[in-house]
């Protein structure tokens, strides 16, 4: 990586590992084959150390953008992996309830609900 990506992978890998767990990161990062090892790469600059890393909004207005976009196109998998970042990032319950209620109005109520389980599946993993 020429030095200008080196610093932004390092600065998305820093964010990526705050809001979503150095565990959860080390894993994915280490675990990449040469398949996916350019996606790992792709997502830590451009997501996390590109955008993620902006002044302009905090991390917790991020993590609730995050949940309202993940709930209303139904992504599961990444849905549930950024509540735990909500989490993190000090999204309370009742803000994503607001979350959960407002995808409701606008995507429709099966987003709504699945959004509702996956938070109640999360919650009961982490204790809250």
């Amino acid at each position: 990586m020429e030095a200008d990506e080196k610093g932004l992978y390092d600065r998305g890998l820093k964010v990526r590992r705050e809001v979503l767990g150095a565990e959860y990161v080390d894993k994915s990062v280490s675990s990449a084959d040469e398949f996916q090892r350019h996606f790992q790469e792709y997502v830590t600059k451009h997501c996390w150390g590109a955008v993620w890393t902006r002044p302009g909004l905090p991390r917790k207005t991020r993590s609730m953008l995050n949940l309202a976009m993940l709930g209303a196109l139904g992504r599961s998998n990444e849905f549930k992996l950024h509540l735990k970042g909500a989490v993190n990032n000090g999204v309370t319950k009742e803000e994503m309830a607001e979350i959960f209620l407002q995808i409701g109005v606008y995507c429709g109520a099966p987003a709504a609900l699945e959004s509702f389980k996956i938070a109640k599946e999360v919650f009961t993993e982490l204790g809250i």
